[in-house]
């Protein structure tokens, strides 16, 4: 296991708290979009599509998560240049 620097570990936190935020973002997004549909009498129909486009930020949040420590590394690299 490679031991990080600090400006590393401050650019690996900075890159979790973009991903959490797309991820919170993206959950409020859906739940008051299915709230939105769900709770007038009577219910509205779910539409597939803008069920998944405003899932898009969950979905960008989950691909940051995974690839945090590349994108880290590029942050680094772009600062010290």
């Amino acid at each position: 296991m490679m031991i990080m620097d600090e400006p590393d570990r401050g650019a690996l936190k900075l890159v979790w708290c973009i991903a959490a935020s797309l991820l919170v973002i993206g959950v409020v997004e859906v739940g008051l979009y299915l709230v939105a549909c769900l709770m007038p009498n009577p219910p509205k129909p779910v539409e597939t599509f803008s069920l998944v486009l405003k899932s898009i930020p969950a979905v960008l949040g989950i691909a940051v998560l995974i690839k945090s420590k590349a994108i880290a590394e590029w942050i680094s690299n772009k600062m010290d240049e």
